[in-house]
């Protein structure tokens, strides 16, 4: 080697030596590692498209088994390379950049920005927590001025974009927080902490702060659109199961019925009414008094014999779920095991009298407390008495409280200690932890039935856990009503796709005449107008009953109007069913923002009063009084009907695509304002151009009636296609790959209807069936009317077919 290249060599050693050792890194199998301005710095791939960040004080590095989310990191192809300051990181999906002086990370799409940490926005403040040293943790991010994003869980506010806000995230009644947001730019966050989290949105940045952090862990996803960033995170965090057909039925209930015979003479009406129903529900103290709360036991005299109670139920082809608490009273079998084990946490719960009447009497305080559902020991205990109740037959379980209840909060409160650590560490998760102890055990037991669990309280993950979430006890109002879409939006878009309300608020508090008030009974119609298009149906409340012969009889506008919808319902239940498959076997979601669809349409990304429900019905709910006068009287409670004249709302149609009213089959274009006239017994309803939707037809519960005579619905214009799924209607045998689909393609310009052959078997599936195929126009009555003049009957035998139109 000649000299001068003998010094260069040297020089460019000694040069690289120093450079590195100012700015070092470590390439791992999972990514890479680092230490900047003293804080342990780690990237891991979950996949090319999901990366986890983890960030802690030097030498203080923490190795956490998250709780939400259960895919491990997998062998992922990428580069890594050094530019002066910059360390870039590249997948076949996704460029990050590490600043190696700042430890500032950021995300690139094809050499766009998507996502920048804040400049010094990570803080580590020292914390005891119930005796334990560590952190509140906090990480800022820099998003565009305009930029939407949208979850955070279930809030009351009204909100559909979750811009300049500030929410103190602590599980709640009717506030379900999900510390996970999405951008209209196709990426999510995930924050994977469960301590009570401030997330903070405003012009200084976007931040997430918790209480408790041994280190910052968070995930970042790259979807490129809404579908996508939520198929990262049940990617990350499960998928979510089927359901049973007859979950997306009607179901009625009420706060509460107080005996076996008025709980079955319910479902008695409903079938001498003729009006479809698959569900009822017991609420609670079934057990007795309060000081046996949650006994899970019928030890109240009024329910001499459960066992005849439920079989009852299902010889009126009725299905039945019961209440569930997270709490015991301290005369239970359960609060005694659980007590010796330490599994009961000691802070104020309902109910707070052992009296059942109203104000609670602290004289004589319940002793009801809360269980540890951290603890498998205390998760099996739960199970062993919930499971006594299984083998009478129940079909479901209604997990009330399962945030849970937490009156005359005090912060010493968070001290409690659990199984994994101080309550406070773990508080956001509680009902991941409770609904996935329910989940496990009845699937380790049984795989005839599928796990049904209504919740009023959901975190990251809990979708894999066969679980509809409901929005808790909201008081009934418009304001309420409206509120309640954009809840239920937003919430599915955190990647939990099963969602529902109390159809007609729970509390009538601001109607003192309920039942008697016409601008509850107006409401109410609406709710359950809105809750038609919702992945379950439940009517539900307290103050007054809220059965469908509360309303009137037939001839009754109200009573009309409910009927109607009940009915309109199963007849679309099998576009429900289908839609549901997706949402299992495509990671697709049932209540669907506008922005998943138009993410292009600036004009639809901040709508709180619309959405589409699957990927063809755009909803458009009625919420606001529309036929009340004043009473004569001036008293409220007493105001009149007045149907006077009909009334009209207007509804956004998405650009991107033409549309349909589904009442009277006229064509509209999209990227308009349309007002459509709303009688009491209408919404506003539009089918996208190139749908594809059966209709089933017209029964009293679900299972009544074969789908051997569907109505296939063509809605010209564009290119469409829609996969038909079936199977048994109930169990796990879909898992094993025992259903069918049938695949229908719709060719615009050509006017050619194909379907396809048909994909697997089950045992009852129909060998032959007809397809009563209809192509909607102005020109022909369809809406919700029973039988459509068919264009064209196909006898389909699961061979290929295609028709010419």
């Amino acid at each position: 080697m000649p000299k001068c290249s003998v010094y260069t060599f040297l020089f460019v050693l000694l040069f690289t030596s120093i450079n590195s050792s100012a700015q070092t890194y470590k390439k791992t199998d999972l990514g890479i590692k680092t230490n900047i301005n003293g804080i342990e710095i780690e990237l891991q791939l979950y996949s090319p498209a999901i990366i986890r960040v983890l960030k802690s004080p030097a030498g203080n590095s923490f190795n956490k088994e998250s709780l939400s989310v259960i895919k491990k990191p997998g062998k992922t192809t990428f580069n890594v390379q050094q530019q002066g300051d910059l360390l870039y990181l590249k997948t076949n999906k996704l460029l990050v950049s590490l600043n190696m002086k700042s430890g500032d990370i950021s995300y690139f799409i094809s050499g766009n920005l998507l996502l920048k940490e804040k400049d010094e926005g990570v803080k580590f403040t020292s914390f005891n927590d119930a005796g334990n040293n560590t952190y509140k943790v906090s990480q800022s991010f820099v998003l565009d001025n305009d930029e939407a994003i949208y979850g955070l869980g279930q809030q009351q506010g009204g909100k559909m974009v979750q811009r300049n806000l500030t929410l103190h995230m602590v599980q709640g009644n009717t506030d379900d927080y999900i510390p996970f947001f999405q951008s209209v730019k196709g990426f999510g966050v995930f924050w994977d902490n469960y301590s009570p989290t401030q997330f903070i949105d405003n012009t200084e940045g976007t931040s997430f702060t918790s209480d408790v952090g041994e280190g910052i862990d968070y995930y970042f996803m790259y979807g490129g659109n809404a579908d996508g960033v939520v198929a990262c995170m049940r990617d990350l965090s499960g998928q979510a199961p089927m359901f049973p057909l007859w979950t997306y039925g009607f179901w009625q209930s009420k706060e509460r019925y107080k005996s076996q015979d008025e709980l079955i003479d319910v479902v008695k009406q409903y079938r001498k009414l003729g009006v479809p129903i698959d569900g009822i529900i017991q609420d609670w103290q079934y057990w007795g008094n309060n000081y046996l709360w949650n006994a899970m036991e019928f030890l109240n005299v009024d329910f001499p014999d459960p066992q005849k109670m439920i079989i009852e139920a299902h010889n009126l082809n009725a299905h039945m779920i019961i209440s569930i608490w997270n709490s015991f009273g301290p005369h239970t079998k359960q609060y005694r095991d659980l007590e010796k084990i330490n599994a009961l946490l000691d802070f104020t719960t309902w109910p707070q009298s052992g009296s059942e009447k109203w104000p609670p009497n602290r004289d004589y305080p319940s002793g009801v407390r809360v269980y540890d559902p951290y603890n498998p020991e205390a998760r099996n205990i739960y199970w062993n008495y919930l499971r006594k109740m299984y083998s009478l037959g129940l079909d479901g379980w209604w997990m009330d409280s399962s945030e849970p209840d937490h009156l005359d909060f005090k912060p010493s409160d968070l001290d409690n200690k659990t199984y994994l650590g101080s309550f406070r560490k773990v508080r956001n998760a509680f009902p991941l932890m409770t609904v996935g102890g329910v989940y496990t055990h009845q699937r380790a037991v049984d795989s005839s039935k599928r796990v049904f669990i209504l919740t009023r309280s959901a975190f990251a993950g809990q979708q894999r856990y066969g679980a509809n979430t409901w929005s808790g006890d909201v008081t009934a109002s418009w304001d309420a009503l409206r509120n309640q879409i954009s809840a239920g939006l937003n919430f599915s878009l955190t990647g939990i796709p099963y969602w529902n309300s109390d159809i007609g608020g729970f509390f009538l508090s601001k109607f003192p005449g309920k039942l008697k008030d016409p601008e509850y009974r107006e409401l109410y119609v609406r709710w359950l107008q809105f809750g038609t298009f919702c992945p379950m149906m439940r009517s539900h409340g307290a103050d007054a009953p809220r059965e469908i012969y509360q309303f009137g009889q037939k001839g009754n506008k109200y009573y009309d109007a409910i009927e109607k919808f009940i009915n309109l319902r199963y007849r679309f239940l099998p576009y429900i069913y289908s839609t549901a498959w997706d949402v299992t076997a495509n990671q697709s979601s049932m209540m669907r923002a506008l922005m998943m669809d138009f993410p292009k349409d600036k004009q639809a990304l901040d709508i709180n009063d619309q959405y589409l429900f699957g990927k063809s019905l755009l909803v458009s709910p009625v919420a606001k009084a529309m036929y009340i006068k004043p009473g004569t009287s001036g008293q409220r409670f007493i105001q009149e009907e007045d149907f006077s004249s009909i009334k009209s709302k207007e509804t956004y149609l998405p650009a991107g695509a033409n549309w349909f009213d589904f009442w009277t089959g006229e064509k509209l274009m999209g990227g308009t304002k349309v007002n459509k006239e709303t009688p009491i017994d209408m919404i506003p309803l539009y089918v996208k151009a190139g749908s594809i939707i059966p209709f089933g037809p017209e029964v009293q519960f679900a299972e009544e009636k074969k789908w051997d005579n569907l109505e296939i619905r063509i809605y010209p214009g564009a290119d469409g296609k829609f996969v038909l799924y079936e199977d048994d209607n109930d169990n796990y045998n879909y898992e094993k790959g025992i259903y069918s689909t049938i695949s229908f393609s719709w060719d615009d310009k050509k006017r050619t209807l194909t379907i396809s052959n048909r994909n697997g078997s089950f045992p009852v599936m129909l060998d032959s069936r007809k397809f009563n195929i209809v192509i909607v126009n102005t020109g022909k009555s369809v809406g919700e009317n029973t039988v459509n003049e068919p264009d064209k009957v196909i006898t389909y035998t699961g061979k290929k077919v295609a028709v010419k139109f």
